[in-house]
């Protein structure tokens, strides 16, 4: 057991060391460093080398059988690429740099060591499955106010309204209270610089109206919205907890009825 916790401890020494090595690639100063590209070579041959060791030692099925080692398997087969380049015709892109920052994600294995991890998986799994519906609402809400939108305000500001998908991601900030009072100040400005009227409305009118409609969008998707996908995903996740808490509670109230029962007892007699 000491022996599989210090193994499990120099592997994690050399994750953090890559993700340094790999930061240090990013620097200008240091990008295209040759010590730094053979460091980040001998490293990839020592998580391939974990990995048949890991291999011969519980064979195969046993490797796979975890996931973890699938997932470092995974990560591993992705950057081998990267060890070839120079040696063999490999054409040296971006892609192959990409495959690199992969490795990256093996500082998940950190999540481990964090006590009672497998007790909030299941409370995020189960988070995410009860938030799941209010998240699809939100998101049809988010394409129908979009539509509404685009149609409305596409000429006055195009950057921001100009067509469905960027009227779509407007409208996401607005819901995650990022630019909401500056989007009705951008359609002020817009009215104001071109006299724009529309109709029996005048440009006053619209901009009043654009403030409230904007307005109205914030509270029911940035306020009501996310506040209710943000409390049942909160509450499932402590659900465990409060389940726990109501089991003691009632246990002690037991208890209490035990003793409650036996001193009736005493006093009768």
């Amino acid at each position: 057991m000491m022996r599989f916790f210090a193994a499990e401890r120099n592997v994690l020494i050399v994750i953090l060391l890559n993700a340094i090595v790999i930061t240090m690639m990013y620097f200008p100063l240091f990008r295209g460093h040759p010590w730094l590209d053979w460091a980040d070579k001998v490293i990839t041959w020592i998580f391939v080398v974990e990995a048949i060791s890991k291999m011969t030692l519980y064979g195969v099925r046993g490797y796979f059988s975890s996931g973890w080692n699938r997932f470092d398997f995974t990560l591993i087969t992705l950057s081998l690429p990267s060890l070839f380049m120079g040696i063999l015709p490999i054409p040296d892109t971006s892609f192959w740099s990409v495959l690199r920052l992969l490795r990256l994600l093996r500082l998940l294995k950190l999540f481990q060591f964090v006590p009672h991890i497998e007790q909030l998986l299941t409370g995020l799994k189960r988070a995410v499955r009860a938030s799941f519906m209010v998240m699809a609402v939100l998101a049809l809400f988010n394409f129908v106010m979009a539509l509404v939108t685009c149609h409305f305000f596409h000429e006055l500001v195009p950057d921001l309204f100009g067509d469905p998908f960027v009227s779509m991601y407007s409208i996401f900030q607005i819901f995650t209270i990022e630019g909401w009072n500056e989007i009705p100040a951008e359609i002020a400005n817009a009215v104001k610089e071109n006299n724009y009227s529309s109709g029996w409305l005048s440009a006053y009118a619209i901009t009043v109206l654009a403030r409230i409609y904007f307005a109205t969008m914030f509270l029911f998707g940035g306020i009501f919205g996310l506040s209710l996908a943000n409390a049942i995903f909160v509450d499932e996740m402590t659900i465990d907890n409060t389940k726990d808490l109501e089991k003691q509670v009632d246990q002690m109230q037991t208890q209490l009825d035990e003793i409650t029962v036996i001193l009736k007892r005493i006093e009768n007699r």
